[in-house]
């Protein structure tokens, strides 16, 4: 008989991404996968492409500050509660896989209290909210960084990294040298910012464009209407807003990367074995986790790491330059790291805890 796991997760792609790259190796194993997430947020359109029995719940925010929606939105999670608790009876599921985000907490709860065992992810260094309300009732809880390990229930914290999909390691260089109308005369630096691209990196970039153009070809992905029109027949130089398809195949060109900290972005990176520049978002536009995560990868030796309140032109090619006569380290280093191997070491977790069940 096939096994069951629902996966839950949503509000931002960094909380779907992650459960899309265990899709293919649990259909391999067998088990019939249903997703629950809220009715309409990213997490449905991104899960559509996968032919996967989608179920919509109530959700609310829980929020540190004052808002009127903190009247109302206790409601919803526990409508949201009723819901998953339906849903969950009627598919019966040996397991739930949580990446957090809001709509997770009403599926882990109700789940809980069905006694299906549920395994939550924190991608960060310290628990979001959500998380927070899960790991309680969790029976296991992986995470990417061994600082976490300190912050979590000794019984039940798994390093494990961060899943990645498999299709990012199987790029084509040659593919890509054709896309941006590079050859191999000269090392290739990436740039990318996040989804929606990173002003304060764009800025940087390409103040520093005619130094970094003597020693290197440069293809940055710069987010939505962050594209530069005077720069667009630059020689060595390709923008890109956004890609999707062929960033397996921009990967494989790179030779370094410069990028945000997010946790997805720079597992990527690890996964990669690719040394990377990290310019982390700073504390004052969001809750300081990428500056934690950026400091973790340093120390780990996988990553350079530099402030966005120090970013300068001149900062910016020194560093460039420093991290491509010392790639091989950082390669070396990167190779040796355990938290690799996210799929394996996460469906193994799912694999022992659904075997019990029952």
């Amino acid at each position: 008989m096939d096994k069951k796991i629902v996966l839950t997760g949503g509000g931002t792609a960094g909380h779907v991404t992650p459960n899309i790259a265990l899709i293919p190796r649990l259909k391999e194993l067998g088990y019939e996968i249903y997703y629950m997430g809220s009715y309409d947020g990213i997490e449905k359109k991104l899960i559509e492409d996968f032919d996967i029995p989608y179920y919509g719940i109530a959700t609310g925010k829980f929020r540190r500050y004052f808002d009127p929606k903190n009247f109302s939105d206790p409601f919803r999670v526990i409508k949201g509660m009723a819901e998953a608790r339906k849903y969950l009876k009627e598919i019966k599921p040996d397991i739930v896989f949580s990446k957090g985000g809001f709509v997770s907490v009403p599926v882990v709860r109700a789940a809980a209290s069905l006694k299906i065992p549920c395994i939550v992810h924190e991608s960060d260094m310290t628990p979001g909210l959500a998380n927070k309300l899960c790991i309680p009732v969790a029976a296991k809880v992986c995470c990417n960084f061994p600082e976490t390990l300190k912050q979590l229930p000794g019984d039940k914290a798994v390093l494990t990294g961060s899943p990645i999909r498999e299709e990012l390691l199987k790029g084509n260089k040659e593919a890509a040298y054709k896309l941006c109308g590079f050859d191999s005369s000269k090392p290739v630096i990436m740039v990318i910012g996040g989804s929606q691209g990173s002003a304060a990196i764009n800025q940087a970039v390409r103040d520093a464009l005619s130094e970094l153009l003597k020693d290197f070809q440069v293809v940055h992905l710069c987010g939505k209407e962050k594209m530069d029109n005077l720069l667009l027949t630059t020689k060595g130089y390709k923008q890109f807003e956004y890609i999707k398809s062929e960033l397996k195949d921009i990967f494989a060109m790179a030779d370094i990367v410069i990028s945000r900290a997010g946790a997805n972005a720079i597992n990527e990176l690890l996964a990669l074995k690719k040394p990377n520049l990290l310019i982390p978002l700073p504390s004052a536009s969001s809750r300081g986790d990428q500056i934690l995560n950026a400091a973790s990868f340093e120390s780990q030796g996988f990553s350079m790491v530099v402030d966005e309140d120090d970013l300068t032109a001149r900062l910016l090619v020194e560093k460039v330059q420093e991290l491509y006569f010392t790639r091989l380290t950082y390669i070396e280093t990167m190779s040796k790291s355990t938290q690799r191997d996210a799929i394996g070491t996460i469906i193994d977790i799912i694999e022992e805890l659904s075997s019990k069940k029952g």
